[in-house]
């Protein structure tokens, strides 16, 4: 076994030193990152058709190919809080006035929620024009993995009330919430910015003097944070080859071929909402070709790494540098498009999943009155649920206890999550740079200082 690990590992460190090389032929950025993912899907696919899925020798070289891929995500995830809290500060500081931030978070929710509640309409819609039903479904036998991981988010939510998760928002430790060790930590540390920065513009209300060293200083800062984001991004072609690779190599085809019809389904709804998006940017300004071709490198990451919260550093690169979004707007979009409002995960999948198993319990999906009830049941839950452990799984769990709908079909997809979680990824990421494009536009804040020379003009 430690022969195939070591040949793998040779394979990977090729491609590797492959990236290199185009990086240093001065191929674009985009064209980097796809690169890499083509590479991945191939090596992956390769190694699984070679040693079979679930092959120990697999098991061992992603152990070792981790360290790429998670070492990358865990280095997005170090510029997080720092990245988030500079820039609201900073844009906090240079309102005209404090009501611009009333403004943005009236604007940002109201997108993201809407936006919400028309993925999951059109979820709905999918779901009964496919013809979903549970019922054939609940005929397959879940292994104990999967009812395990039922169990425990039933659990979880059983001890998770509304009130409890809106307390969790309210940052009584900020200096916890840098940390990240609560699922709210990053709507928390937003919260808490704003609060800070709110205190800044306090400060030189009483003491005028003090605004050009306070703003200098935190320019400063913010300077340090945005070179250093520089410097992760250029690491994002071998992270997402390394997260490929495992994908590939890991991914069920007998689950996949099984479940391909609700796989197909999630995905026609997933690219519906994708051209929702579309649209809003349409009435914006701004043309689809100018925003898939900007924005490609971000999705890209988002599908490969399935991290919502990892691509925020990615997320406001793209709306500063591509679109001239504020920092503080493409900050408190892209983070608070990590935990409320995820089109994919909190607006999507519970909505499909309710369709189907709504005739288990005799209730007729295509009822007004229950499609009626699901909308706001999701658009309601879907404020912090993605920020929860369990992403989509929880938020489904959510909304079908809501519903009073068996909650067992959960257990039974989860053998596909990670292949339609890529997908879903993608578009609550693409939801918040849209929400962030369209508020800037709106509300004529576009042009301000931006990631200049940034990565992905290489």
């Amino acid at each position: 076994m430690m022969s195939a690990v070591l040949v793998n590992a040779l394979v990977l460190l090729v491609l590797l030193l492959l990236i290199y090389w185009i990086q240093r032929k001065n191929y674009s950025f985009s064209r980097c990152v796809f690169i890499a993912m083509a590479m991945g899907l191939a090596f992956g696919t390769l190694m699984q058709w070679f040693y079979g899925l679930g092959a120990a020798s697999i098991t061992k070289s992603l152990s070792y190919f981790n360290v790429i891929g998670n070492g990358y995500v865990s280095l997005l995830k170090m510029t997080i809080i720092p990245l988030i809290m500079v820039s609201i500060v900073s844009a906090i500081l240079k309102m005209q006035a404090e009501t611009s931030l009333g403004r943005v978070t009236t604007m940002t929710l109201g997108i993201l929620l809407t936006t919400t509640a028309v993925a999951a309409l059109i979820a709905i819609i999918v779901a009964l024009v496919f013809g979903l039903d549970a019922r054939g479904l609940l005929a397959m036998k879940a292994n104990t993995a999967m009812s395990d991981l039922v169990v425990e988010r039933i659990n979880t939510l059983a001890d998770y009330s509304i009130p409890q998760m809106l307390m969790d928002f309210i940052p009584a430790n900020p200096f916890l919430d840098m940390t990240g060790q609560r699922a709210t930590s990053t709507i928390a540390v937003v919260i808490f910015s704003g609060f800070l920065g709110l205190g800044g513009l306090g400060a030189i209300r009483n003491n005028p003097a003090l605004r050009d060293p306070l703003v200098k200083g935190v320019d400063v800062v913010q300077a340090m944070v945005i070179a250093m984001v520089r410097i992760v991004l250029r690491l994002t072609p071998y992270g997402i080859l390394a997260l490929m690779t495992k994908m590939a190599a890991t991914s069920h085809s007998q689950e996949i071929i099984t479940l391909l019809k609700f796989i197909v389904a999630n995905y026609t709804a997933l690219i519906l909402v994708f051209c929702v998006h579309l649209l809003l940017l349409v009435s914006a300004g701004i043309k689809p070709g100018t925003y898939i071709s900007s924005v490609g490198p971000v999705l890209a990451f988002a599908f490969s790494s399935r991290s919502s919260a990892g691509t925020i550093p990615m997320n406001v690169q793209a709306q500063t540098t591509h679109f001239k979004v504020p920092e503080g707007i493409a900050n408190f979009t892209a983070s608070i498009g990590a935990t409320i409002g995820q089109n994919g995960c909190a607006g999507v999948y519970p909505a499909i999943l309710a369709v189907m198993v709504a005739p288990i319990v005799g209730i007729d999906p295509m009822s007004p009155g229950f499609i009626v009830t699901l909308l706001l049941v999701i658009t309601f839950s879907s404020f912090g649920v993605a920020g929860v452990g369990g992403g989509a799984t929880f938020a489904a769990l959510m909304v079908l206890s809501a519903m009073n709908l068996p909650v067992a079909v959960v257990g039974l997809l989860i053998a596909v999550e990670p292949l339609i979680d890529m997908g879903r990824t993608a578009l609550n990421v693409s939801g918040s740079m849209t929400t962030g494009i369209v508020t800037s536009r709106i509300l004529k804040q576009t042009g301000e200082k931006s990631f200049a020379g940034a990565t992905t003009h290489s």
